[in-house]
């Protein structure tokens, strides 16, 4: 058991973390505890992840933040989707929805009744059978009256540490501008007791979230907490980010992820402008190709000078470590091509209220949680690995990952889904089974065969279990505008948010 009762909590480091930490610990525990948030206003964050997941929205739930307000005030749009572009091979595509793909029966799956169709001569695709993805190919939304949408958010990142700023500071959550000069330890215990600051502030604490990006100002540079980097099944270490001007009439509903020679890059659409970047592999680009490479690719004017942001894919070996959290950057990076980065810091924190420490630190409550954030980790590694290795793709790079040695966790998904075109998903892992399918289906793995129980049913009784699943769902899309008129009438940002008027087409 380490440190006595924990009533001081200080985050280190603002931003998106910083902010989102901060503000579920004061929302749920009020006057139970004393929240201050440092940052140093200077020195500026990364922000470049702007795409969510759908979890997000119980995460709002969870704080009781109004959509309206929150996707007026960030500028937000509407995300059904990714569609990845390139990835199988140059010029294909697919799309991977957030929605339910299909009904199966309690022991086979949808993908059984579309895959015996397939063999029967039936054409069609399988994400004709998900909402989700066929609204993002007409690149339509709406929330229709029979049916359920699952989505998520593209946000400006800036927008959004300020909204959550502005919103639940009155929670109690002390906020310090000012930069870190140096950390105080309990000479004993090694457990970190407070931040002094340039101007000589002392802030004491009895539980610190490390929200200081990569450079892990508390978990590594401090307690030296250790680094596992997945750099041999992930080759990318690099990404330009930049903004550009909005030519388009109506944002897409989906992000865009479009592979390149020697990674892959971004579109993420918001109201007034789209965010883009290049990820790539220092070993097969070098700065200055894949900066030429995004502004040629990307034909609207930049609104700021691209930012370059070398990162190691991996994680901290404890996310928990003494009396210091790591969320964010801090506790490991993964590139965002799932969209996985807000989404992590939201399950740290929540993760964190669960196991809250009230009466102190127990070894046994500390390694629960590194354990949790563990398997989180790996399985969202997985589920982008196997975009890199499903791939037919003709240069060095993405042969090479086509031939690399897998995760023994990854294999055995592959193998399954190759053999019987079986998917799973264990309790609280974000990639659905649906998920699974779509992506693997997608970078060209094919099934060798399917469950037998679909053989059992007629011609006639399979088109019309496709039929039932696929006619309210395209009825529900041709009911759905362009985003751009749903926007207008649900959650346009005024002008002034975000400072510039949209570019006229």
């Amino acid at each position: 058991m380490g440190t006595d009762r924990i009533r001081r909590v200080v985050v280190a480091g603002g931003g998106t973390a910083g902010w989102v930490a901060a503000s579920a610990l004061a929302y749920q525990f009020r006057e139970q505890l004393e929240i201050t948030l440092v940052e140093s206003t200077q020195m500026g964050t990364i922000g470049v992840g702007e795409s969510t997941v759908p979890p997000v929205r119980n995460f709002h739930r969870f704080l009781n933040i109004d959509e309206q307000e929150f996707l007026r005030a960030v500028a937000g749009t509407f995300k059904m989707s990714i569609s990845f572009e390139n990835w199988k091979r140059p010029g294909d595509r697919y799309i991977h929805p957030f929605g339910v793909t299909g009904a199966g029966t309690l022991v086979c799956g949808f993908q059984h009744f579309w895959l015996e169709s397939v063999r029967r001569g039936m054409r069609s695709r399988l994400d004709d059978y998900c909402l989700e993805a066929v609204a993002s190919r007409g690149e339509r939304f709406a929330f229709p009256e029979n049916a359920e949408v699952n989505y998520a958010y593209h946000i400006d990142a800036g927008l959004y540490a300020k909204f959550l700023r502005e919103k639940f500071q009155r929670h109690g959550i002390r906020h310090v501008d000012g930069k870190i000069r140096e950390i105080r330890q309990n000479p004993d215990s090694g457990y970190i007791e407070a931040l002094v600051l340039d101007d000589g502030q002392v802030i004491e604490g009895d539980l610190f979230i490390d929200c200081t990006g990569f450079r892990g100002l508390l978990i590594e540079q401090t307690l030296h907490t250790g680094y596992e980097g997945w750099g041999q099944w992930l080759p990318c270490d690099r990404a330009i980010a930049v903004q550009v001007e909005s030519t388009d009439p109506s944002p897409v509903p989906y992000t865009r992820a479009i592979a390149h020679e020697a990674g892959w890059r971004w579109q993420i659409p918001v109201q007034h402008r789209v965010g883009c970047g290049l990820v790539f592999s220092s070993q097969r680009m070098s700065d200055d190709e894949a900066h030429a490479k995004l502004l040629r690719e990307v034909t609207a004017k930049p609104l700021r000078d691209p930012l370059l942001v070398p990162f190691r894919t991996g994680r901290r070996l404890k996310s928990w470590n003494k009396n210091v959290v790591a969320m964010g950057l801090s506790s490991g990076f993964m590139e965002p091509l799932e969209s996985t980065s807000i989404h992590l810091v939201m399950s740290a924190v929540m993760r964190l209220i669960e196991l809250f420490p009230f009466e102190g630190i127990p070894d046994e409550l500390v390694a629960l949680y590194n354990d949790a954030c563990r398997r989180e980790l790996e399985h969202v590694r997985d589920f982008i690995i196997l975009h890199y290795h499903a791939n037919q793709r003709d240069e060095p790079m993405w042969r090479e990952c086509r031939e690399m040695a897998l995760p023994d966790s990854l294999k055995s998904r592959i193998d399954a889904w190759r053999e019987r075109a079986h998917v799973w998903s264990e309790a609280g892992e974000l990639f659905t089974r649906d998920s699974w399918m779509h992506v693997m289906l997608g970078q060209g793995l094919a099934p060798q065969q399917h469950h037998p129980l679909p053989r059992a049913l007629s011609d006639a009784d399979l088109r019309r279990v496709l039929e039932g699943v696929r006619r309210p769902i395209d009825q529900a899309v041709a009911r759905m505008p362009p985003q751009q008129g749903f926007i207008d009438r649900y959650c346009k940002a005024p002008p002034e948010v975000w400072g510039m008027k949209r570019a006229t087409v």
